[in-house]
């Protein structure tokens, strides 16, 4: 019996991980590097690990490497107030799952940019609790944001499910113990999600998995 449903926010509930990779990309041709959709996938989606040690390879310093971090954020918060969208399907979903369900956002994003992003996304009203980057210790693949999600949702992992986008958000459900669900992006759909309770096509199929539980 499901009783919680944790989310993940970028690529799931928003159309913003593409975002991110635009910042990122336009970031590292300044420095003359030309990330690729491959290695932000392998760097970012994958392992979690990003890709500033390739400008550490070039000969950049730390200091120099804060300052690149604080434009990609800038070019990022930019994107966000520009171009957000909200998943086709997301908010018709959660409005039929919202009352039947604890639900919680369970996201690596910075809180600054979580909030620019549902300052207009009219999603939060859904949702009994919000986990960003900085409410834990490590970031997916590590289990920690998924077991905090459990302390705040107060049920047992088999009474919750997961619904990711990533292989790094699976790998850290999964971690915790907890069933998750896969819906794919276009900079994800080649990742390894093995160990997946469902591989999904489509936000709305969510609420159809949880109806065929029931029955």
């Amino acid at each position: 019996m499901i009783k919680a449903i944790f989310w993940d926010n970028d690529g799931v509930l928003v159309d913003t991980e593409i975002l991110y990779y635009k910042a990122n990309k336009e970031t590292f041709a300044k420095i003359g590097i030309d990330l690729s959709e491959e290695i932000y996938v392998e760097y970012f989606l994958k392992s979690s690990k990003g890709t500033w040690h390739l400008a550490e390879a070039k000969g950049f310093t730390a200091e120099e490497i804060s300052i690149f971090r604080k434009e990609r954020d800038r070019l990022y918060s930019n994107l966000l107030i520009k171009e957000m969208k909200v998943i086709e399907g997301a908010e018709e979903t959660l409005k039929k799952l919202y009352g039947n369900y604890k639900m919680g956002i369970v996201t690596s994003s910075r809180r600054e940019h979580f909030e620019i992003i549902h300052g207009k996304s009219g999603l939060l009203s859904y949702f009994d609790f919000v986990l960003a980057g900085e409410d834990y210790e490590n970031s997916k693949p590590a289990p920690d944001p998924y077991l905090k999600a459990l302390e705040l949702s107060r049920c047992s992992k088999d009474e919750c499910i997961v619904v990711e986008d990533s292989e790094r958000g699976l790998r850290a459900a999964l971690a915790a113990g907890i069933k998750c669900l896969v819906i794919p992006t276009k900079l994800t759909r080649y990742s390894n999600f093995y160990g997946a309770e469902r591989i999904l096509t489509d936000i709305r199929e969510v609420s159809q998995y949880l109806i065929r539980l029931l029955h």
